[in-house]
């Protein structure tokens, strides 16, 4: 399985004019179908991640979490913001919703109110009752900014009834554990920003790991949280899963390898690759050769350059992943918005290739430059959906 870190080094980052661009053309999209389409209105040009770890525990058997307790802090977040967050877990273990809902419900309350209780200056009752902060979004209240169909002044104002409230909802949207998280909280709050939840799902995510014990990594599988185990279609409560299941061969930027700016995960011609997150398409298409040949409807070898036929996604946080070695034309074209395991290729051995593989890379800060690739292995494990080892 070759190198193809020397055709890495003809890419450049993206400039943020054509991010911007991009974007604004996907608000015509947004007009016809929306839906997906939102989610890339927010989120993908805005807040890039710093860095590429998720600061959450190691993830292990998932804990109830203790709202009275000591709680851990986030620089993002105060303690009553914390606490309301903890809040908003609590009430989702209580009825049973898996991990999957608890970082929708938090990237939600992140967007509505920034987790505060927040009450309203056009209602007056609301602020002769407990509560954090003064909104004036209409008649809107509490943490989730509910109107009055969800309840009284002041149920809407308890931070467990108006979670409560979001889940009752959240659990009768059809698939909801497999769509985009914009997509889902959407349909529950009927927002008139429907694209801005997404850019707070890596937040909400570390704060379910690191207050129910790494329970963002986590899958339902069988009805049961299992760890580290999204892959072949299944999506951790991060938002995210393994492209293809399969052992890393040779690993990112090795002493013999040091251009090597991703893996190669090993698996048989034809295999199926998925969308690691829910993303737009940056590229997709035939990488020229170091030849300037574009023939990838044939095997690659050694030497030969070239990433063959590839695809770039861009995910909310700025994050991008490259899929490279394709054995045909990738099943998704530039700009197209696809989902978390969404079947975006089939394994080959196209371009600078000795073998069927895929070559997988993960870029921070909208960066698909050499510069922006980080080791994908500790990237993927941090998101509950780990890139095995070879056996």
């Amino acid at each position: 399985m070759s190198d193809v870190g020397s055709a890495e080094t003809r890419r450049r980052p993206l400039r943020l004019g054509v991010i911007a661009a991009a974007l604004t053309g996907m608000l015509l999209l947004l007009c016809c179908t929306g839906g997906t389409a939102a989610f890339f209105l927010t989120g993908l040009g805005g807040d890039d991640a710093e860095t590429g770890a998720l600061a959450g525990p190691e993830c292990g058997p998932v804990r109830a979490v203790n709202i009275a307790g000591k709680l851990p802090r986030f620089s993002e977040y105060g303690d009553s913001q914390v606490r309301n967050a903890a809040i908003i877990i609590k009430v989702g273990q209580d009825m049973g919703v898996p991990s999957r809902g608890w970082v929708i419900a938090l990237a939600t309350a992140m967007q509505e109110s920034a987790l505060r209780n927040l009450a309203n200056s056009g209602v007056p009752e609301s602020l002769a009752l407990p509560h954090e902060g003064v909104g004036a979004d209409h008649d809107s209240l509490g943490l989730f900014q509910q109107r009055p169909g969800w309840g009284t002044v002041a149920e809407r104002l308890t931070p467990a009834y108006a979670a409560r409230k979001f889940y009752e909802k959240l659990v009768k949207v059809g698939s909801w554990q497999r769509q985009p998280l914009t997509v889902v909280a959407q349909r529950v709050q009927v927002s008139a920003y429907p694209d801005a939840y997404a850019k707070h799902e890596e937040v909400a995510s570390r704060i379910v790991d690191a207050l129910a014990g790494g329970a963002a990594r986590t899958v339902e599988i069988n009805g049961k949280a299992v760890c580290d185990a999204a892959e072949r279609g299944q999506i951790a409560a991060s938002g995210w899963t393994a492209p293809i299941p399969g052992g890393v061969g040779s690993g990112f930027r090795t002493t013999s390898r040091p251009s090597h700016n991703g893996v190669d995960i090993g698996a048989a011609k034809g295999t199926e690759i998925r969308a690691a997150a829910t993303g737009r398409v940056l590229v997709s298409t035939c990488d020229e050769d170091h030849r300037g040949r574009q023939d990838c409807n044939v095997d690659g070898f050694p030497g030969k350059g070239g990433c063959g036929w590839f695809v770039d996604l861009l995910h909310a946080g700025g994050y991008i992943t490259r899929y490279c070695h394709m054995v045909v034309q990738p099943f998704v074209r530039k700009d197209q918005i696809v989902t978390a395991g969404q079947v975006i290729g089939k394994v080959g051995s196209s371009g600078n290739s000795s073998g069927p593989h895929l070559h997988f890379e993960v870029h921070l800060q909208n960066d698909r430059s050499a510069s922006g690739a980080v080791n994908p292995v500790p990237f993927m494990r941090e998101r509950g959906a780990p890139l095995r080892a070879a056996e």
